[in-house]
C-alpha cells in the first residue's frame, strides 16, 4: 500500500520536472485512501444510560445555568430529568444545544451544553457527572479497588501512598489503603497475595481513598469514568482501571448496586 503511494508521488514529481518517470515494479494490493475508506466509524455507546462529566458551567443572565461537556454514554434529550452526583442534586434538562443550534438528541461524542432548572453555579463543578435519574444513576464513592500499573517511580508505592489521581474531569489527592494482590500483566493471574510494595514494571490490584466523595464508575462498563492517571513529582507515575466502587458497603458490579447482608444503597 505505501509502496504503491509513494511509486505515484515519484512519477508525479518526475513527469513534473520533464524528467521520464523513475521505473519501479508494478506492485499490486489497496491503496492509502482505499484503506482509509475501509475503516468504520466506531459503535457509539447510545444502549447505555447518560453519562455526561460537565468540564466547565456558566452562569447566563435570562437562561441561566448552563453545563457544558461530552455526552460519554447514552443520549441526552431536552426534558430528561438528570442528577448530578456527588452533589446530589436532580433536575431537568430544559434544552439542549451544540454550537448555538439546538437539538433533539443529542449522542456521545457531541460536545454539548444543557441549560438545567434550580440548579446553581457552584453545585455543578468540574468532576460532577450527570446521569439519567430514572435508568442506572451514577453513584458516589466513598473507596474503590482499581488494578494500577507502575510506569515510572523512582521508589516503592506501599500503602499509604497518597498521590493525585486524575479521572475524567476530577484533580483530587488519594491515599492507596491497601495493596491487595500483584497479578501478571498480560494473562491477569495472580502473582503474590497481599504484597508490601510495588515498583516500577508491576501491576497491582489496590483499594484506594479519595480525599472526599467523587463519581467513578467500572472500566468494563463504562470506559470514559473507568480509568484513571497517577501523578506524583510533575510526572505520570502509573496508569489505572476502576474495578468496583464501594458506598456505604455496596458496590457498582455490571450496572448493578451490588450490598453485602445488612448494608443499605
Amino acid at each position: 500500500m505505501v509502496t504503491t503511494c509513494w511509486s505515484q508521488l515519484l512519477t508525479y514529481l518526475d513527469l513534473r520536472d520533464g524528467r521520464s518517470p523513475v521505473r519501479m515494479a508494478i506492485v499490486s494490493g489497496t491503496t492509502l485512501l482505499e484503506a482509509l475508506d475501509c475503516i468504520l466509524p466506531p459503535n457509539r455507546p447510545t444502549n447505555k444510560p447518560v453519562c455526561l462529566p460537565p468540564q466547565d458551567v456558566y452562569k447566563i443572565g435570562g437562561i441561566g445555568t448552563v453545563p457544558v461537556g461530552r455526552v460519554e454514554t447514552g443520549i441526552l434529550k431536552p426534558g430528561m430529568v438528570v442528577t448530578f452526583v456527588p452533589v446530589n442534586i436532580t433536575t431537568e434538562v430544559k434544552s439542549v444545544k451544540m454550537h448555538h443550534e439546538a437539538l433533539s438528541e443529542a449522542l456521545p461524542g457531541d460536545n454539548v451544553d444543557f441549560n438545567v432548572n434550580s440548579v446553581s453555579v457552584k453545585d455543578v463543578c468540574c468532576g460532577s457527572v450527570a446521569g439519567d435519574s430514572k435508568n442506572d444513576p451514577t453513584i458516589e464513592a466513598a473507596d474503590f479497588t482499581a488494578q494500577v500499573i507502575i510506569l515510572n517511580h523512582p521508589g516503592q508505592i506501599s500503602a499509604g501512598y497518597a498521590p493525585v489521581l486524575d479521572s475524567h474531569m476530577v484533580h483530587i489527592a488519594r491515599k492507596i489503603a491497601e495493596l491487595k494482590e500483584e497479578t501478571d500483566l498480560r494473562s491477569g493471574k495472580m502473582l503474590e497475595d497481599g504484597p508490601k510494595f510495588s515498583k516500577s514494571g508491576d501491576t497491582a490490584i489496590i483499594d484506594i481513598v479519595p480525599g472526599k466523595h467523587i463519581c467513578v464508575e467500572s472500566f468494563s462498563h463504562y470506559p470514559p469514568l473507568g480509568g484513571f492517571a497517577v501523578h506524583n513529582m510533575r510526572q505520570t507515575v502509573a496508569l489505572g482501571f476502576h474495578q468496583r466502587s464501594g458506598q456505604e458497603g455496596c458496590w457498582r458490579w455490571q450496572s448493578h448496586l451490588v450490598c453485602p447482608e445488612g448494608s443499605e444503597g
